[in-house]
């Protein structure tokens, strides 16, 4: 093998090598957002399902609370993978585990304190 012909292998190595560094750098974010707003279209479906149920059933009705335990399944899993859950209603994401403060939409608090 000539000098030159080992200077073009290192240079031919040195660009795989970048480009596959650059290649991570860009792939594995990318993924990840993908992958969190799959996370965030799940927890958006189980709650329009909660709204549903609630709406048609009652909020303490069976279908309720089977949309209720789904959707702190899914919090639950995101939260496990990310660190972080999803909150429709805010549109953001949350980086404390407190959806079990997260009440239903059509519930009105006040209301029920005096009650």
């Amino acid at each position: 093998m000539t000098r030159q012909e080992c200077v073009r292998l290192v240079r031919s190595a040195i660009t795989v090598l970048t480009l596959g560094v650059v290649l991570i750098f860009v792939a594995v974010p990318r993924s990840q957002a993908d992958d969190r707003a799959k996370c965030q279209a799940k927890i958006e479906a189980r709650e329009a399902k909660l709204d549903q149920a609630i709406r048609q059933h009652g909020e303490r009705s069976p279908q309720a609370d089977n949309w209720r335990r789904a959707l702190n399944n899914e919090r639950e899993a995101c939260w496990n993978k990310y660190h972080g859950w999803w909150n429709g209603r805010e549109h953001q994401w949350h980086s404390e585990r407190d959806w079990d403060r997260d009440y239903d939409r059509d519930r009105d608090h006040d209301h029920d304190r005096y009650r």
